[in-house]
This record gives C-alpha cells, sequence and structure tokens, in this order.
C-alpha cells in the first residue's frame, strides 16, 4: 500500500494493523518523516514500511522505477491541491496501480472530482461537512475498446 502526503501515517500503520503485507509512506515535511518513523516504531511495524521524504510528484516518479503496483492508495494532500485525480491517472500510466487497486482520496467538500478517469472508476463518496473521501477502482482493461465488428463470442469483456 502507498501512503502519500502521510502526515502521521496513520492511514498506512492502520492498513498494516490490518494485514497489508507492506506500506510506502511518502511526505515533504521532515518532521512528518520522523513522526512517521516513530509511530512506526511504536507499533512495531517499521520492518514493513518504506518511509521517504519526498515532493510527491517526484516520488510518484521514483516509485514508477522500482515497477511495483499497489493495490491501496491513500491520497490525502493539503486542501489547497486539487490535482489528486492528476496523480492517481499518472500513477495508473506509469503502472504503479494493480488491477482492481484501490485508491482514497480525501479532499474538501468544495472540490469534485469527476467519477472516471484513467482507468479509476468512484465507487464511494462520502461527505462529512467540510471533507469529502472519494473512493476509486481501478481497472487495467477500462477503456479498453471492443472490435467494433467483432462477433459476440471474440469480443473482449
Amino acid at each position: 500500500m502507498l501512503d502519500l502526503f502521510a502526515g502521521t501515517g496513520g492511514l498506512g500503520i492502520e492498513a498494516l494493523s490490518r494485514g497489508a503485507g507492506s506500506a510506502v509512506f511518502v511526505d515533504a515535511n521532515p518532521r512528518s518523516v520522523e513522526i512517521v518513523r516513530r509511530n512506526l516504531d511504536a507499533t512495531k511495524l517499521s520492518n514493513q514500511a518504506e518511509v521517504y521524504r519526498n515532493d510527491a510528484r517526484k516520488a510518484i516518479k521514483a516509485l514508477a522505477k522500482k515497477g511495483r503496483p499497489f493495490d491501496l492508495i491513500f491520497l490525502d494532500p493539503p486542501y489547497a491541491m486539487r490535482d489528486a485525480g492528476e496523480m492517481l491517472a499518472e500513477m495508473a500510466s506509469l503502472g504503479l496501480l494493480a488491477d482492481r487497486a484501490t485508491a482514497v482520496v480525501e479532499h474538501s467538500a468544495e472540490v469534485e472530482y469527476p467519477d472516471r478517469f484513467g482507468g479509476l472508476e468512484r465507487v464511494r463518496l462520502a461527505k462529512y461537512g467540510e471533507t469529502a473521501l472519494s473512493v476509486y477502482r481501478y481497472s487495467a482493461n477500462a477503456g479498453v475498446d471492443e472490435a467494433p465488428d467483432a462477433p459476440e463470442e471474440e469480443k473482449i469483456l
């Protein structure tokens, strides 16, 4: 799992405590990175985690070079940032999303992300006052067009 904009690491640590095999935490703030490391030590989950201090966009490119797709992605960017959808689409195009991956974006309730983009489809939108959660499911085959004249049994499902 990937916890981008990790903050305290709470989301990723919760995922690890519930059975995620490993987690990557990324935050640009040095203090946040230190807090994530301390929280991982306190929960004895450090051996299942990688923690990086990096800008989210640079981290996406660096993680793509490792060629390891994620099944679960949390994005909790500052509310002033409104490009989480673009980041997820970029992650999909770089092979960072496993087929059937789940991506959760926490954002301002004022921000409207699309229902579908880049192989991702929103399966849930929940609003809690000024905060909203958009939950997306990724399909590696989304957007693959069927051959227009193919017989029914030859169509790609």
